[in-house]
């Protein structure tokens, strides 16, 4: 990724829907006015989720998802359905292209709803559709929604379709901030960042260049430096800061020597809130303090890098909850979006700091826990708990 782009996780996730040959990698390149999607006649092109970043005036940054067709058939189709149906977790805004019947379009949109992502209906292929009144007649008594008229090939209905999509962004999508109202102008915030395997020689990781770049856009005073570094540095300092920002790994540390007048968080825990559920993720925490040797934990990390040595996730977590609890406490551990469907099994979900997805994907894992009945709670705020200072941190 350059510098210069926005992280595929802070945009807004477009994702469309339809049967085989619906015409839907036609309207991704007709609204991005680029062409990004492959098109072919053959239904079933689409084989697999694509995803393309794109910059769309008015939108801003967006990423639009391509899906297969819901349609699809045999094994192999039935899988890529599946991951048709994932792509609904992520999902910002749903377009669904629509057929007059509605037979296999209305159980996709009633899936969607109950996700409560907000759907724009499309109408495609204008220009080749005899009796399009009609056919928007009986989708609207269908669903008692009015789709979009709109033709890939001429054009027609495009901008409408960019406007029907601004009229449903999130209401707070594009308005939260990592560091919330914590911190404003003038603020005088120190970032300790250790640097480990996990951040290589000439390299930040994301929380921290996101947080950074958020702090400047504010217009706060920002100091960084290592844990080693920590006295010196705030020996340096005219006056404490008012926020210090910390890797989780080190809270306990940090906390020992921060000024009492300056408050205490780490990037994980700033991105509890930014992209889930603090709330819960602070009530479950009390979990860790109920854990036996019986006890089940499932440990989900965003990135799906190679194992390093003392990974975060990995190693040092579990190290740490098998050193407080016992030996043979049992850890799962998934990466990417291997996500289990049920989570029954566990006792607690502990989840990274989900930098690299987006706000909508990890609210649905918390309602998933929820419905289940499972306490979540995040690496920051576990670690928080783990080192007894979890009343003591700003969130």
């Amino acid at each position: 990724m350059k510098q210069t782009e926005t992280p595929q996780a802070n945009r807004l996730h477009i994702a469309l829907f339809g049967r085989r040959n619906s015409g839907k990698s036609s309207l991704v390149n007709a609204i991005t006015n680029q062409d990004v999607a492959i098109v072919s006649e053959t239904p079933g092109t689409t084989t697999d989720p694509v995803s393309k970043t794109m910059e769309i005036h008015g939108l801003g940054a967006c990423l639009f998802i391509d899906t297969p067709g819901f349609d699809d058939e045999g094994e192999l189709g039935e899988q890529r359905v599946e991951r048709t149906i994932k792509v609904i977790d992520r999902a910002d805004i749903a377009i669904l292209l629509c057929q007059p019947d509605m037979e296999l379009e209305k159980p996709w949109l009633e899936r969607l709803k109950e996700k409560n992502i907000p759907v724009v209906m499309i109408l495609n292929k204008a220009d080749i559709r005899n009796n399009i009144e009609q056919s928007v007649s009986e989708i609207e008594i269908s669903t008692g929604s009015r789709p979009l008229i709109a033709s890939a090939k001429t054009g027609e209905g495009i901008e409408l379709i960019r406007e029907a999509i601004l009229e449903k962004l999130p209401e707070d999508f594009g308005h939260q901030f990592i560091t919330g109202g914590l911190v404003g102008e003038n603020d005088l915030v120190l970032l300790v960042m250790p640097q480990d395997i996990q951040a290589p020689k000439g390299r930040l990781i994301l929380p921290q260049v996101q947080t950074l770049r958020e702090l400047l856009d504010k217009k706060c005073l920002v100091m960084s430096c290592t844990t080693d570094k920590l006295q010196q540095t705030l020996k340096a300092l005219a006056y404490p800061p008012k926020l210090i920002i910390t890797d989780s790994q080190v809270f306990k540390t940090v906390y020992d020597l921060k000024p009492a007048e300056s408050g205490l968080t780490s990037f994980s825990v700033l991105f509890a809130a930014y992209k889930g559920d603090i709330a819960y993720y602070t009530e479950s925490a009390a979990m860790l303090n109920n854990l036996t040797i019986n006890s089940r934990i499932l440990i989900a990390e965003a990135c799906t890098h190679a194992p390093l040595r003392e990974d975060i996730g990995r190693e040092k977590l579990p190290r740490i909850l098998r050193q407080k609890v016992g030996q043979e406490l049992r850890i799962d551990i998934v990466a990417g979006r291997d996500f289990p469907e049920d989570l029954s099994r566990y006792d607690l979900i502990i989840q990274c700091g989900a930098c690299m997805f987006n706000r909508r994907y990890v609210i649905n894992r918390i309602e998933q826990a929820k419905k289940q009945g499972v306490p979540m709670t995040n690496y920051g705020i576990a670690l928080a708990s783990l080192s007894g200072i979890l009343d003591k941190i700003t969130v």
